[in-house]
């Protein structure tokens, strides 16, 4: 059995305004925060020791998780007093790694076989070993270059297209050696991919790669959220499932096309069109006429008579006015107010609290 050090001392800015009032791991996903998803996975690989690495204002993760008993894990937190990257965060919890271990980024969402790759690692008595993951265009990443036994030759940042070698790149996903905790320093603001593993390689270090093709997503942008809901979506109730979440009102004339979830106590009045894949949290209330499409809406939001919402991410306790529209890639923080005949167009993100008149409203 391994431990395992989830970073999410992170603030975030790429996922804002979702995570203005929300830590990263803990804003939901199919209606759970997303570290419970992370819990769930580790527990298949008999993974229930987790070292959370935590920034200095922890204590709304704390209250929620505590010790993880309710998710049938043991959590641990790790509080940096400053922010000290990947591998400067998990030398801050060194007092609690004793053994073999295994690093996750907390925005990461995969189905990795973790078992068969502690397997490898094992086999190859490694100090360190990667996840490594194909992507169409690694120029944009930095990739890992492995020799024909999977021994890792060189990192790579962002090569030139006339210099890529690979297309696997590093997926945030290491099982480590305690040993290798001797090589970071202190109090020290360091990475694992800049600081740590280019100078293991040259000290002749064992360092390999495990390549894979399972799911995974890097959660920590807006678009990337929204896939990951719609991905699990089929997953988890089919391409035209819907499943409700607890007793909730639906007009006998209103339309619900899966895949979709409709949280507890929601009320979808007459005429309103629920179309997935999409996420209703709790509470949420769609009035008549309303179009709600391929949307992801937190707890607690009234959508007005006639407004239209399309593929966008809408947060807690938000209201949107009659017949406006909240399209392609927008975004509400919690508390929202968008005022009738409003237009939200493309990529629009509007932060906690404001009030947005009527009229066309672009970021």
């Amino acid at each position: 059995m391994m431990k395992a050090v989830i970073l999410v001392g992170g603030e975030a800015t790429r996922l804002r305004p979702l995570t203005c009032n929300t830590p990263k791991i803990m804003i939901p996903v199919l209606n759970r925060p997303f570290f419970e998803h992370l819990a769930g996975y580790l527990k298949k690989h008999n993974v229930i020791d987790i070292v959370l690495a935590v920034g200095k204002s922890p204590e709304q993760i704390q209250d929620y998780f505590g010790d993880g008993s309710r998710l049938g894990v043991r959590l641990t937190y790790s509080i940096e007093d400053l922010a000290l990257g990947t591998a400067g965060a998990v030398k801050n919890a060194e007092r609690f790694l004793d053994d073999s271990f295994v690093v996750l980024n907390g925005d990461i969402f995969t189905d990795i076989d973790l078992s068969a790759m502690l397997r490898l690692h094992r086999k190859s008595k490694a100090m360190a070993s990667l996840a490594l993951t194909p992507v169409d265009d690694p120029t944009i990443y930095g990739v890992v270059e492995t020799d024909s036994e999977g021994r890792v030759r060189r990192f790579i940042e962002k090569p030139s297209r006339d210099k890529v070698t690979t297309n696997m790149i590093n997926a945030g996903i290491y099982i480590l050696e305690p040993d290798i905790l001797n090589h970071i320093a202190p109090n020290t603001f360091s990475m694992f991919e800049r600081d740590v593993f280019p100078p293991l390689l040259e000290e002749g270090q064992v360092v390999y790669g495990y390549p894979f093709q399972d799911y995974w997503i890097d959660i920590g942008t807006p678009d990337k959220y929204l896939k990951l809901h719609h991905d699990l979506l089929r997953r988890h109730v089919g391409n035209r499932g819907i499943e409700f979440e607890g007793e909730s009102f639906v007009h006998s004339s209103a339309q619900i096309e899966g895949p979709a979830i409709i949280g507890e106590g929601c009320f979808i009045d007459r005429n309103s069109i629920v179309k997935g894949p999409a996420v209703l949290g709790a509470r949420c209330r769609i009035e008549e006429g309303a179009v709600v499409e391929g949307a992801v809406l937190w707890q607690g939001c009234q959508i007005s008579r006639g407004a239209k919402l399309r593929n966008c991410l809408v947060a807690c306790r938000c209201r949107v006015g009659e017949e406006s529209e909240i399209l392609d890639g927008s975004i509400l923080g919690d508390d929202v107010l968008v005022g009738r005949g409003s237009e939200l167009s493309k990529g629009t993100k509007i932060w906690p609290g404001k009030n947005i008149g009527p009229g066309k409203v672009s970021s």
